[in-house]
């Protein structure tokens, strides 16, 4: 058995092999670059250049096929996202239109989830099926996982039985799994050929991934046994056994496993391709560094988002999709703004009496926000990759803690003496100074503890952290700040 049934035909020859390996090993290929040099559509400020994103647009006005071809022929799949995304709404689906069979299916990977989707819906099942069938598996399922369960079997349908289980086999992973990130296009042989056996193979079959690093080895049922990385195959004398050079396989990676906790595997163990097995320990797939890059980059950009309260939200949703994403956290961060606005009523008759605690009381508020989203931003992505553990934990606390104290009390001497000398007063000023230092406190405690009590009852404090740690500085701000001066002021 050379090779798994969903392999899709290609025809490169092993000189090709090497020379994408060598150029891969730079993080870009030799026809990327040239790509990119010639196109050359971007600005200063890395946006597509007004003049070339004109060009294209009155191509597209006088319907002008080969003229728009002769544009963009050199372009890379992501410069044609970018340039998908510059257009306007009706210009894209029209690009698409009236390139063809011409158009490069993969640019979709590179464009926001709601133009994708406005792409592929104007568009027939039986256009999709058949772009479906030039991409990567990878790609293939990036694209067909957006679309509903009749559509996706509609297109399906229409593939060859072989592709079409593949691609079925990967659809039915979880979403944001390995299995669904994976590419099923690999190379693997059996341990007993020959070194010369693999290099002949690999040289004569026309069934092979366009680009790959690593040779897979298999028994006869598909249990992964161990890889061989290609300049171990060129190192090797042809008689050779390919058991003999192989090495096992110590990072494959379940098919099941969630994307990012792959993705850390790539990043701890320096990967450039990983086996992908199921449940079964079979040989289903190969996750590539380009697909784990995406991952990285998607999920920080989803905690980054998440930490603003903000959602799975794209620059291309409607006013009405965005508004709706947003309202929850404004409603819950709504109800914690009424527990410290009830804070401040209690001390109705000390502001009243005092106006210039009214001006101060947003400075302690403040600090001890902006302290709290230090800390809280510092912890979340500590979680995030897992450096901060209950090995560490303890550590980590007792360093917050630390540094709060320390730059309560920096800012309590600085605010003290602007406040004192601001008012006249050394009592507002030792007031507010010795709320500071409680609020920087409770801040530092509240930007670490609440995210790990999140995280340790299963929420993510990507997304819940902000709102709870927000609402802790300025219940306690405003608490120490008016409590103290009522206690200090005698007043009531």
């Amino acid at each position: 058995m050379a090779r798994e049934v969903g392999v899709r035909p290609a025809s490169p020859i092993i000189e090709r092999h090497l020379e994408a390996l060598l150029d891969d090993s730079h993080g870009v290929d030799k026809d990327q670059r040239n790509a990119s040099d010639e196109a050359d559509i971007y600005g200063e400020d890395g946006a597509i250049r007004s003049s070339f994103l004109q060009t294209i647009s009155d191509a597209l006005e006088r319907r002008d096929p080969a003229a728009l071809k002769r544009e963009i022929e050199d372009l890379h799949q992501s410069e044609m996202g970018d340039l998908i995304e510059a257009l306007q709404p009706d210009q894209r689906s029209e690009l698409v239109t009236l390139l063809g069979s011409d158009f490069d299916f993969a640019a979709l990977t590179e464009v926001d989830d709601n133009i994708r989707a406005e792409i592929v819906d104007a568009m027939p099942n039986e256009q999709i099926a058949q772009a479906v069938q030039e991409l990567d598996s990878d790609d293939a399922v990036y694209i067909l996982e957006d679309l509903d369960e009749a559509d996706q079997e509609a297109i399906l349908a229409q593939l060859p039985f072989t592709e079409r289980v593949r691609l079925r086999r990967s659809l039915d992973y979880p979403e944001e799994t390995a299995g669904r990130r994976m590419q099923t296009e690999f190379v693997a042989v059996p341990a007993f050929w020959s070194v010369g056996q693999t290099i002949d193979y690999m040289r004569d079959d026309g069934n092979l991934p366009e680009r790959f690093s690593q040779i897979f080895v298999i028994d006869p049922t598909f249990k992964l046994l161990g890889a061989v990385d290609l300049d171990q195959v060129l190192r090797s004398k042809r008689g050779v056994r390919i058991e003999e050079v192989m090495h096992e396989t110590r990072h494959a990676i379940p098919a099941t496993m969630d994307q990012e906790e792959a993705a850390r595997e790539f990043e701890q163990y320096d990967l450039l391709s990983a086996a992908v097995v199921d449940e079964n320990d079979r040989l289903v797939g190969v996750l590539t560094i380009d697909d784990v890059v995406d991952v990285i980059q998607q999920e920080a950009e989803e905690d980054l988002l998440r930490m603003g309260g903000v959602g799975d939200e794209e620059l291309s949703d409607s006013v009405r999709d965005t508004s709706r994403s947003r309202v929850p956290w404004l409603l819950v961060n709504l109800v914690t703004a009424f527990l410290a606005a009830s804070v401040i009523n209690l001390f109705e008759g000390t502001i009243q009496q005092i106006v210039a605690l009214a001006v101060l009381m947003p400075i302690v508020a403040g600090m001890g926000g902006n302290a709290a989203s230090q800390t809280m931003t510092v912890t979340v992505r500590a979680l995030a990759t897992r450096d901060l553990d209950i090995y560490n934990a303890g550590r980590i606390i007792r360093r917050e803690m630390g540094v709060g104290f320390i730059n309560g009390v920096l800012f309590a001497v600085l605010i003290g003496c602007v406040a004192g000398f601001w008012f006249g007063d050394p009592n507002i000023g030792g007031v507010i100074a010795a709320a500071m230092v409680i609020n920087m406190f409770a801040a530092a405690l509240g930007g670490i503890l609440i995210p790990l009590l999140l995280d340790k009852v299963g929420a993510d404090p990507a997304v819940s952290s902000s709102v709870f740690v927000t609402a802790v500085t300025d219940i306690v701000g405003f608490f120490s700040f008016l409590g103290l001066a009522s206690w200090w002021f005698g007043l009531s």
